[in-house]
């Protein structure tokens, strides 16, 4: 029974404290004054009662009633209601007295003697109480009221004083009537269980307020533990509000600050930082909008409005949406039938407090499935005298299948979920409603989830149930309380609330009391009742998550543990990598350890180290693939596992498991800790209390309540909680000394097992190895404090330094770290769960003072441990294989051991297209001179024994970094090295535990060593096997000097550079007072160091030494090439030579003065003088003046290159004046400017005017034909006639055409490069995008043939437009920057036209080729979908800018190929010059095309024009920081892109272009090692000297590809057939026909890069290859593994591998291929001539395939031309050709012997048509009736045969033309067949006439 009312309290308003400001109230009267024993005096009442602060009112206002909720500071609630009216106040004027009190509810009277001023103050009657019965207070206090308002007769102490005398049972759904004396009669009804809320309707209301949608989010807010307000105008309605919200929460409590109404003065509190449910009057919205963490419902308008910075957490699926539903079938039941035809009729409103229950219904079966089968993951810790539970979380979420839910998650950690595990935990209690509903089996969940109907039934029942608990009596006694007369608040003049007289209600109180007390209390005694247990979660789980295939996997686990007992070590290998896979799998982890267990019971623990090995292997493998949710189970089942398996070290040392398992962050997981220390203990305590001994081990015990098999526990035993309940239950009637000794026993149990426990942590917190455990732990730091509340934060951090300053020891301070950190996380850990379970304070002091020395002598213990362990025979690990060195390749490190990581590339680990796991890969990193390689062999034994190797040049390294592992095999983490190479390479090693970290140290600094060789003679082209004499090298200066010391090494380098002198014979030496500075220049620096300072005057005479210069520089490839394209002879004056050259190749740069990084000889205009060129060269970036590089050999246009000119900026200010002229800087200034004019109009003058001014251009129809460079190649193929005048005056479309096409492509040059391509399709080349294959479409005329003048046809009017004709097609065309073009002033007279450019900067170049390294070689697999690599390799933007270098190279070609001829000057013209010149020359003329060409064109352009090789590709110290810029790697790309377009046009493959693209940057040859030819001479290495042997030192690229292609057709293209007529290539380059090249991303493991092995001096493993291949039939060929052009070489390559092959047989010499492929093409066309099939022969590719091109060396072993390439008409012979073919290659080899050689004899034989008489050699063959003939008597090979059986007739003939001179004319005869007729002619008559006898004989015999 409980007290009716505690106070009753009367406050008004304070009228001293009026003044202030806000009005504030005070308490008048309260009763009792002494508080009762137990229920403090609620604080604060006086601001409740008036929440929205105290004001007067102007006008009488109904009085109001409302419930606030106090909470005291035991969260014990107190309900305050509150009654308030208001009062007339004292009258402003005082014509009035009235008491204090003031006056209630005065109006303006009506008969004219109005007051002058009225004002109303509140006044409120609470009654405080601890039961929640609204509705009845609101009776009592309303009762008063009446009693005062209405003047009834009843003493109000009489009332008030027996509010406090009545008493109340608490539950159990009796009926109480009473009455307070003033004729009322009325009736508590208490609720049959007062666990229930008790809600009436408010949670209908709160729906009806604001929607399913938005009480379902408040509901998520409230359980997540956010803060929640309401707002509305009625107090009332908040507190049903939060009273509706708080009820749905059931059986969960909220345990937070509650405050249905908050008084304006307490405001403050909604920025408390703790959740929070309160309402607050609407009149305060304006100062609730800026909270930015509360989620505020506003109750009148019916919204909520979520802040965006809450992430709130929503109910999973399913149970959100079944939720919805169950919720719109309850409050929108006619939603159903809305679609009715005929709706039934109207049905009665539901009753409000029905639906209200149907509701709660609802959300209890939510919670219901929600926590279904929480009580098996309950662990019980104590028993009596209180029990003790716990929850283990990570297992009911684990099981449930719930860890990625946040909502339940964060459920599970709230102080709700806590309250509830306390509260329900205990298994022998009282029972309600949810109790039985939680224990209901999941199916019948499931069964109402499929049927609507069920679900509505039951949660009709549920509701029933719900609204019994608070109406249980159907029958309600009549009740009766007086309310006040209508209107009396509005009465004038009257009386004040009374004061009570205190004596009185204290005497009546008093009594009362008195009483009371006589009566005995009649408790009511709880049933209690044994909880039930509902079923266990794995059941629930169980139905859904198998898990796929599970079976398999754990019969795989199982067998490879038996073989491991068994000691089978083969088929372990076998097995074990398949079981390591398995244990993936949750249910093959719970199988390891089951089966471990069950060897440990037989008494299997110790084991020899190879299987100690592999347990443990398995033991990391199955901790490592743990989710956070089960690792719990897993990680506790094998705890006592790894104490139990040991190996043997040494006498007394044994190593246990736990030493090899602790790097896993679960370890450091104090709440992994707490939840297995509270199993264990619950196993122990079912122990103690089992009246059976437990037969088994505490082992399996410990397992089973972990893992949680039902079947064991339903079957055979009690549960610990069955047990806990019954020990409850029989606890009261137990003695007293019983009860202790069972408090004791269990207190020591709990207190044994901390013991235990804190050992076992011990063990797998101290490392093995003290030493290198800092390194282990420091890392996953940030796990642990993510992984639990209150784990080791600072243990180590903070340790560190403690002990370092404390200790003085050196080894003891690393050790007593590791100790402290150890002692404090167990300490921590003991004092958390012995506190929790009670355990006695002074066990609890002994455990700490124990903890210390557990650590120290596990410590010691372990040093013994790790020195025998160390002394261990390795574990056979494989046999570290040696890589095979290069010639001249020296080891720098031996191999350290490691183990190569799988990347981002999946071939290599099955990835998409499945084959074997050839990585993770166990072997060694080893370093020479030259390479990193990795060589060893896949761990999977599955792959077998074969060689894994990756390697790349050390000089392509672009990024080393340490980086630590999770190593696959060992599942621990370890140091490993990421390295990253610029040939496409990554190779991401972990180090084994024998490599110390001082090894990998040195390793990386010989690696940084080699990586920057200090000069080029230490790199490896010429360290390669010799030893370098010593060279007196210019001393390298520092790269730091000042600004200062920089400028005047310039001068006085400049000042130098004309006094090198060339010795034959001798090194290059400088003088030796000369040699502190090796000129050096980078992009990088302010002043370009070559420009400044005045070049000395070129010497008038040639020095002896310049002599042999200049016949060496003569003999240069460039001045080769300028003599093959006629560009004029060496000249030194500016006499026009007889020829009437144009243009004279000038030496005044041999000694490197004019341009230090132009060649020595340069072609200039014919009429410019030596001397002026050094002015003119002041004009341009590192004075790279304009010089001519190639000239068109039909239009005799030419095109040239130049740097950059100057701008007028600061810099070109300084760079352009010339400090020996006298004048002032300007006039210096223009005069070089007028050198810069004078020179382009002397070009302009020694331009061939291709095209007459008057507009009659001679172009060839060609021409006119103006093709797009993507139109059908056939067309295109026409015959070139002889060149038309064509007499159409050229209209203004040509210079319309250049003008759109100049402002379309060159305005925008500052805009992004993506957006180029994308966004504006009209502007830049729209016609190159639209090139499909076959359009003829005038539109898609190529904008470059528009500029190149090639228009379609004039369009009609062109007559009137005669003005524009002068100002067609310029003449000329310069290209360059836009800034730099503005200063460049040209005179309108010239016909020279500028062309601004947007291009890809260097810097742009570097990023791309970074975004692209990433895409090809990824370091670690993408999390995103599958086509990461196509997004990677877009955002690279690499394609991008090959599309934009082709097209710029596209109108450059167009343009020279119309006869304008073009100026090239961009950047600093070493890199997009480079590389738009080089494809220029290479699109237009055949010649760059061949073998011989291609290495011409790359010593031309890019070595001697300055190409700066060492810096782009970062290969000098010098270029250290600048990275690396691929610019040759990217024309390297285009040409690639180039020949998959043409590949007929090109004689070299796509293997040539791979193996430039990865030895440029190797660092192998001498070639691109320098920026320059100044810097080759100054290294001595520009000419080859013939006289001195040693100086030829370092190996040449051209060389060993020369060497190489003699040796095998590795680089040769077997489809290349030139065109003859059609020279000029026209790629088609929009970015979807660019391809990614495979260079980027294949790789061979098998051998490493295959442009390494190659060029080694073996032949390239043929035979063994071959062997191979005809041994067996069958070849497994893997994508990343083999090479795949050498397990299937093309058709060609193998036939010529199998002629080798059988030459070898037949011992005979071998052929060089090349004579063997020009053989059979001969016999070929030779063929085709014999059928007569001439068209064919032209269109046959290279005379050798005509069909499909099989491309040597290339992934893609099939490449598809387009049809058109092959000629329309191909019939179906061609197919007998290609046997025909194969036939004679193989005919040779029938040896002469067998063959049947009646006669044989030198013929002269007539060629077919117009070709002459050739000697064969003819045998005639009576067996194969034929007449064969060779080209001599030793030949094999048949070059063709007359079948005798076609032989007509023998005649005497008449000799031809073009006969045999010396011939006798009998000698000749004709042998005329039915297809044709062949002419002979013999040595001489008689022998003609045996032939011909011979022949008749054989047709005769036919």
């Amino acid at each position: 029974m409980a007290r009716f009312a505690d106070y009753f309290i009367v406050v008004g308003y304070d009228q001293e404290k009026a003044g202030s400001g806000e009005g504030c109230g005070k308490i008048i009267q309260r009763f009792p004054k002494k508080d009762w024993d137990g229920t403090a005096f609620p604080q604060g009442v006086e601001m409740f009662c008036q929440p929205g602060g105290w004001r007067l009112s102007r006008d009488r206002k109904a009085p109001t009633f409302f419930t606030v909720v106090l909470t005291d500071i035991d969260s014990d609630r107190h309900y305050c209601s509150c009654l308030t009216f208001f009062e007339a106040e004292v009258n402003l004027q005082g014509s009035k007295s009235i008491e204090a009190d003031g006056d209630e509810d005065e109006e303006a009277e009506e008969d004219g003697l109005i007051q002058p001023a009225q004002v109303f103050a509140p006044k409120s009657l609470i009654l405080v109480s601890r039961l929640d019965y609204p509705e009845i207070f609101r009776g009592c206090l309303g009762l008063i009221y009446t009693v005062y308002i209405d003047s009834l007769s009843f003493p109000l102490e009489n009332l008030v004083a027996n509010l406090f005398t009545f008493q109340v049972p608490v539950a159990g759904g009796s009926q109480k009537l009473f009455s307070l004396g003033a004729g009322d009669r009325q009736l508590i009804q208490t609720p049959l269980n007062d666990t229930l809320p008790v809600t009436c309707k408010s949670v209908a209301l709160l729906f009806q307020q604001l929607g399913i949608q938005n009480v379902l989010s408040l509901f998520c807010a409230v359980l997540t533990e956010h803060k929640v307000l309401f707002h509305s105008t009625s107090y009332q309605r908040l507190g049903e509000a939060c009273r509706a919200l708080e009820a749905l929460m059931f059986p969960l409590k909220y345990s937070y600050p509650y405050i249905p109404i908050l008084p304006s003065r307490l405001l403050e509190v909604l920025s408390s930082p703790t959740p929070f449910i309160i309402g607050v009057h609407s009149m305060f919205q304006s100062e609730i909008q800026d909270l930015l963490d509360v989620i505020i419902a506003d109750l009148d308008g019916g919204t909520i409005k979520i802040p965006e910075c809450i992430h709130l957490s929503v109910l999973p699926e399913p149970v959100s949406h079944q939720t919805q539903t169950a919720l719109s079938l309850v409050l929108h039941p006619d939603l159903e039938i809305a679609d009715n035809a005929f709706p039934p009729p109207r049905t009665a409103p539901s009753n409000l407090k029905l639906l209200d229950k149907e509701v709660r219904a609802v959300f209890l079966r939510l919670f219901a499935q929600l926590f279904q089968g929480y009580r098996s993951c309950l662990q019980l810790i104590r028993i009596h005298s209180e029990p003790v539970i716990h929850f283990h979380k990570t297992a009911f979420l684990g099981q449930r299948g719930l860890i990625e839910n946040d909502f339940l998650t964060k459920v599970l950690d709230g102080m709700a979920f806590a309250g509830f595990v306390s509260e329900r935990g205990p298994p022998y209690r009282a029972c309600d409603l949810f109790d039985e509903l939680v224990a209901l089996d999941i199916d019948s969940f499931k069964e109402e989830e499929v049927s609507p109907a069920k679900l509505q039934k039951h949660i009709r029942e549920l509701s029933e149930q719900l609204y019994r608990n608070e109406n249980p009596n159907p029958h309600m006694a009549f009740q009766k309380v007086p309310r006040p007369s209508e209107g009396s608040h509005l009465r004038v003049h009257q009386v004040p609330f009374p004061l009570l007289d205190d004596e009185k209600v204290e005497k009546l109180l008093q009594e009362g009391v008195a009483k009371h007390a006589t009566v005995s209390p009649s408790t009511r005694l709880e049933r209690k009742c044994v909880v039930p247990a509902g079923p266990p979660v794995v059941s629930i789980m169980g139905k859904s998550g198998t898990v796929f295939n599970s079976a398999r996997r754990l019969e795989v686990v199982r067998s490879c543990i038996s073989f491991i007992f068994d000691n089978k070590t083969l088929e372990t290998e076998k097995t074990l990598p398949a079981a390591l896979r398995a244990l993936k799998g949750k249910a093959a982890r719970q199988c390891l350890t089951e089966e471990l267990s069950l060897h440990v019971q037989q008494n299997r623990a110790i084991m020899d180290h190879q299987q100690f090995d592999y347990i443990i292997r398995m033991i990391n493998c199955a901790l490592q693939d743990c989710s956070s949710s089960e690792e719990y189970t897993v990680a506790a089942a094998l705890l006592p596992l790894s104490t139990a398996f040991y190996r043997k070290l040494a006498a007394g040392v044994n190593q246990f498991a736990y030493t090899c398992i602790q790097d896993h962050p679960i370890w450091t997981n104090q709440q992994f800790w707490e939840a297995t220390f509270y199993s264990e203990v619950q196993s122990q305590i079912r122990a103690l209390y089992l009246n059976t001994p437990e037969e088994k081990g505490v082992i399996t015990a410990r397992l089973k309540d972990a893992v949680t098999t039902p079947a064991v526990e339903r079957g055979e035993e009690q549960t610990a909680m069955d047990l806990a309940a019954e020990q409850l239950r029989a606890w009261p009637s137990l003695s007293k000394e019983r009860q202790q000794e069972l408090v004791k026993n269990e207190e020591s149990t709990v207190f044994s097992q901390a013991i235990h426990y804190a050992s076992l942590m011990v063990y797998l917190l101290v490392p093995l190895d003290t030493s290198k455990n800092k390194l282990l732990r420091n890392t996953p730091v940030a796990d642990w404090e993510s992984g639990s509340n209150s784990i080791v934060t600072n243990s180590i951090a903070g340790s560190v330094a403690e002990s370092f300053d404390t200790e003085s020891g050196f080894e003891d301070s690393e050790n007593s770290d590791v100790a402290n950190s150890v002692v404090r996380f167990v300490a921590r850990f003991i004092d958390k769960v012995c506190t929790e379970s009670g355990v006695t304070q002074e066990h609890i002091k002994s455990l700490h003072s124990m903890i210390p020395g557990i650590v120290a002598m596990q410590m010691e213990a372990l040093e013994a441990v790790h020195r025998e362990s160390r002394r261990l025979p390795p574990i056979q690990k494989p046999k570290i294989l040696r890589p095979a060195l290069l010639p001249g390749e020296e080891l720098v490190s031996e191999g350290l051991r490691v183990l190569l990581d799988p990347d981002g590339r999946e071939e290599a680990t099955g990835g998409l297209l499945g084959g074997p796991h050839i990585l993770p890969a166990e072997g060694a990193l080893f370093l020479t001179t030259y390479r990193i390689i990795f060589k060893g062999t896949p761990h999977d034994p599955l792959v077998g024994e074969q060689a894994v190797i990756r390697a790349f040049p050390v000089s392509t390294l672009t990024k080393e970094k340490k980086i630590s592992i999770q190593n696959q095999l060992q599942q621990n983490m370890q140091e490993g090295l990421q390295l990253r190479s610029a040939s496409f390479q990554l190779i991401k090693v972990a180090f084994d535990e024998e490599v110390s970290s001082e090894m990998v140290e040195i390793f990386r600094k010989h690696l940084q060593r080699i990586r920057y060789p200090q000069s080029i003679f230490t790199s490896f082209a010429f360290a390669a096997g010799q030893t370098a004499p010593q060279l007196i090298l210019p001393k390298q200066k520092e790269r730091n000097t000042g600004f200062r010391t920089l400028s005047k090494t310039i001068v006085k380098g400049a000042k130098r550079a004309g006094k090198i002198t060339m010795g034959r014979g001798s090194q290059t030496t400088l003088k030796k007072n000369d040699r502190g500075s090796r000129m050096t220049w980078h992009e990088d620096d302010d002043i370009s160091i070559s420009d400044d300072g005045e070049p000395p005057p070129p010497s008038s005479t040639l020095r002896a030494s310049e002599k042999s210069t200049m016949e060496q520089l003569v003999e240069q490839s460039c001045f080769r090439d300028y003599q093959r394209l006629g560009l004029g002879t060496i000249t030194a004056s500016s006499s026009r030579s007889k020829s009437g050259e144009q243009f004279r190749i000038t030496a005044v740069n041999r000694l490197y003065s004019l341009c230090r990084s132009y060649p020595g000889l340069l072609v200039v205009p014919q009429s410019v003088q030596d001397s002026s060129l050094h002015k003119v060269a002041r004009c341009y970036r590192h004075n790279r003046l304009p010089v001519v590089c190639w000239k068109h050999p039909r239009t005799k246009a030419v095109l040239l290159r130049s740097g950059g000119f100057h701008g007028k900026s600061v810099v070109g200010l300084f760079k352009s004046q010339n400090p020996s002229s006298t004048a002032p800087a300007s006039s210096s200034d223009s005069s070089s400017s007028l050198e810069q004019e004078k020179y382009l109009q002397a070009i302009l003058n020694s331009i061939p005017i291709y095209f007459k001014m008057n507009g009659n251009n001679t172009l060839s129809n060609r021409s006119l034909i103006g093709l797009s460079p993507g139109s059908d190649r056939r067309t295109s193929r026409i015959p070139k006639m002889t060149p038309v005048h064509l007499d159409i005056p050229f209209s203004n479309s040509f210079t319309r055409g250049v003008l759109e096409y100049r402002d379309k492509l060159f305005t925008h040059s500052n805009q992004k490069p993506a957006s180029k391509e994308r966004v504006n399709p009209q502007g830049v080349w729209a016609s190159l995008r639209s090139s499909s294959r076959l359009s003829h479409h005038p539109a898609t005329v190529d904008v470059g043939s528009r500029l190149a003048g090639k228009d379609l046809a004039p369009p009609a009017g062109s007559n009137s437009l005669q003005a524009q004709l002068l100002k067609q097609q310029a003449a000329f065309y310069i290209f360059g920057e836009k800034s730099h073009l503005r200063g460049l002033r040209v005179d309108s007279s010239l016909n020279c036209e500028l062309v601004p450019v947007d291009f890809a900067d260097t810097r742009q170049v570097k990023a791309s080729f970074k975004k692209l390294l990433r895409a090809c070689a990824p370091s670690a697999t993408s999390s995103d979908s599958e086509d990461s690599f196509l997004k990677a390799m877009e955002d690279s933007e690499w394609l991008l800018q090959l599309h934009k270098i082709l097209q710029l190279a596209l109108i450059l070609v167009e343009l020279l190929d119309s006869g304008s001829s073009v100026l090239l000057s961009l950047e600093d013209g070493w890199d997009i010059t480079t590389q738009v010149v080089s494809l220029v020359q290479l699109l237009s003329d055949p010649f760059y095309r061949t073998l011989e060409g291609f290495q011409v064109l790359l010593e031309k352009e890019w070595l001697s024009f300055g190409h700066k090789f060492s810096q782009r590709s970062n290969l000098s110290p010098s270029s250290q920081g600048s990275g690396f810029t691929p610019i040759f790697l990217q024309f390297l790309d285009c040409v690639h892109q180039i020949l998959e377009q043409h590949p007929l046009e090109f004689e070299f493959n796509q293997y040539y272009l791979k193996f430039l693209a990865y030895h440029h940057i190797s660092n192998r040859f001498k070639n691109f090692l320098l920026d320059s030819d100044y810097e080759r001479l100054e290294h001595g290495l520009l000419f080859e000297d013939k006289g001195d042997k040693q100086a030829r030192r370092g190996i040449c690229i051209w060389d060993c590809i020369n060497r190489m292609h003699r040796r095998s057709p590795i680089f040769f293209n077997y489809l290349y057939s030139p065109a003859e007529n059609e020279v000029v290539l026209k790629p088609s380059i929009s970015i979807p026909s660019l391809n990614k090249w495979d260079f980027f991303t294949d790789e061979t493991l098998s051998t490493g890069p295959c442009y390494d092995w190659r060029t080694m001096a073996v032949r390239s493993d043929s035979s063994e290859e071959v062997d191979t291949l005809s041994n067996s039939k069958r070849r497994i060929v893997w994508p990343c593994y083999s090479s795949v052009s050498r397990a299937q070489p093309d058709a060609i390559t193998k036939l010529l591998a199998d002629i080798e092959r059988l030459e070898g047989e037949l011992h005979q010499a071998p052929e060089k291929w090349q004579t063997t492929l020009d053989r059979v093409r001969m016999s070929i066309q030779e063929d085709l001539a014999q059928e007569g099939n001439l068209r064919k022969q032209s269109v046959t590719l290279s005379g050798l395939i005509p069909t499909s091109s099989l491309q040597a060396f290339q992934r893609r072993s099939m490449l598809h031309l387009p049809d058109g390439g092959l000629g329309e008409d191909r019939s179906t012979n061609t197919a007998n050709g290609i046997n025909r073919r194969a036939a004679t290659l193989y005919n040779q080899f029938t040896p002469k012997s067998e063959e049947n050689r009646s006669y044989e004899g030198i013929l002269y034989k007539r060629g077919a048509l117009l070709k002459g008489w050739k000697p064969r050699w003819f045998v005639l063959d009576i067996t194969k009736h034929q007449m064969r003939y060779y080209d001599t008597g030793e030949d094999t090979n048949c070059r063709g045969h007359i079948d005798l059986a076609e032989v007509e007739s023998v005649v005497i003939a008449t000799p031809t033309i073009g006969a045999p001179k010396h011939i006798s004319e009998k000698a000749f005869f004709d042998l005329k067949t039915s297809k044709r007729v062949y002419n002979f002619c013999a040595s001489d008559a008689p022998s003609a006439q045996l032939w011909i006898d011979k022949i008749q004989n054989c047709i005769s015999d036919a």
